[in-house]
């Protein structure tokens, strides 16, 4: 007797009692989809789990350190990275004793899935305790144990707490140390101490700090499979799972009699196995639907639009952290680029704006890009330069707060830093 994954979910009690049992599987990214599988089945003699087709030309992309133009309806090869990634290396060190408890190695996977292909940590504290039901405090704790991983600075939120990080590094006299620490942590006041006799000492050590801490990292081509391929055919918008990397959960009872309380029992797993893993596929097509239901402007060439978690579960009655889970580490591919599925949610300037957050992030970064290294631009002409491009009200401390949080430094800091050459 055989079962293949067309089996179908009949009952939403069915697709809960799922959903709850096997939420790694709705978790897992598609590279290690296979492998969580294997240890959801390690226990059950009638399941074998076959590897869905690694060649196929259209289930890996290669991801530049920008997103590159690319058309999936093309043949792209598959690539193969020769080296660990910045997320493998640290999810290798999440053991004791920095992490020595079941609560600390999950904050520090939370973690790890919020920060960026530079190494900067660019998520909530908040959000991440809310989801494993702890307190901030807890889990910035955590967080600042990153400061003894490889690479060095890695989880930092800014450059500065970055350099602070790498300071460990370094074998130095207390004074040297200290000074170090002073100069960086009042960087913005660098002429101040030009006088003082360890000055130059001390900028000799932090320009051999990396910037951003996952340099080495960012000249690799990455490999990402994308869970979900986005098609404009003959101008309609389609989409498809990335079905040719899936793998398939095969069911054999062997010939032995399905009667017996033991087999029963087997199948009985086995078949919520089959169903979890459809249910993964049911899920993500819906939230691949609705983000070009919400987004339908930015696959036709136009901006990101506000959209919040929130909507997106209320319209699946799924739980704001379920979804959560299954968009997490997982991409989109369309003849845009390639894209994490967490990066089409967005928050609305104002009650009337179609402007979302993300739309000006990308277009602040894009201008400070741009800029005159001699003369970098202020928060107020920022402001300014937003103003009049995209006609919404602002504060001034509203366009600080969207630099900081892209780990981008204030104009006289850049200014510094351009000169450093850091």
């Amino acid at each position: 007797m055989k079962l293949r994954t067309s089996a179908t979910i009949s009952t939403k009690t069915k697709l809960s009692q799922t959903l709850r049992g096997w939420l790694p599987i709705l978790q897992s990214d598609l590279e290690s989809l296979k492998e969580t599988l294997d240890e959801a089945s390690k226990d059950n003699p009638f399941i074998q789990v076959q590897s869905g087709s690694e060649v196929n030309s259209h289930s890996k992309i290669s991801k530049q350190p920008h997103y590159q133009k690319n058309s999936v309806s093309n043949e792209i090869e598959a690539l193969t990275t020769s080296k660990k990634s910045l997320y493998d290396l640290l999810y290798e060190q999440i053991e004791a004793p920095l992490f020595p408890t079941q609560k600390s190695v999950a904050i520090a996977g939370e973690i790890i899935k919020n920060i960026n292909d530079n190494g900067y940590f660019e998520g909530s504290l908040s959000e991440i305790a809310k989801i494993l039901e702890t307190t901030t405090t807890e889990v910035e704790k955590v967080r600042l144990r990153f400061a003894y991983l490889e690479p060095s600075g890695v989880g930092a939120i800014d450059l500065y707490e970055s350099f602070l990080f790498q300071l460990n590094d370094f074998d130095l006299d207390d004074d040297i140390y200290k000074f170090c620490q002073t100069i960086i942590k009042d960087f913005e006041n660098l002429q101040a101490y030009q006088d003082r006799p360890n000055f130059f000492q001390s900028i000799k050590i932090i320009r051999k700090f990396k910037n951003p801490p996952a340099l080495e990292f960012k000249s690799e081509v990455a490999q990402i499979i994308p869970d979900i391929f986005i098609n404009t055919i003959n101008g309609e918008i389609k989409v498809s799972l990335n079905n040719s990397y899936y793998p398939e959960i095969i069911v054999d009872t062997g010939g032995v009699d399905s009667k017996f309380e033991f087999v029963k029992e087997k199948l009985k797993d086995a078949r919520s196995l089959v169903d979890a893993l459809a249910l993964r596929k049911e899920t993500l097509t819906k939230i691949a639907l609705m983000i070009v239901e919400y987004q339908y402007d930015f696959f036709t060439g136009g901006e990101i639009k506000p959209m919040k978690l929130d909507d997106l579960a209320g319209e699946l009655d799924r739980h704001h952290s379920t979804i959560s889970r299954a968009i997490s580490n997982k991409y989109l591919s369309c003849e845009r680029g390639v894209f994490p599925i967490k990066g089409f949610f967005a928050t609305a300037l104002d009650s009337d704006s179609e402007t979302s957050n993300a739309t000006i992030k990308s277009y602040i970064k894009e201008i400070i890009k741009q800029e005159d290294r001699k003369k970098p631009l202020s928060d107020n002409k920022i402001l300014d330069l937003i103003q009049d491009k995209f006609n919404i009200k602002l504060g001034r401390r509203t366009i600080t707060k969207y630099r900081i949080a892209q780990n981008i430094s204030s104009s006289s800091d850049r200014k510094k830093q351009y000169a450093l050459g850091v």
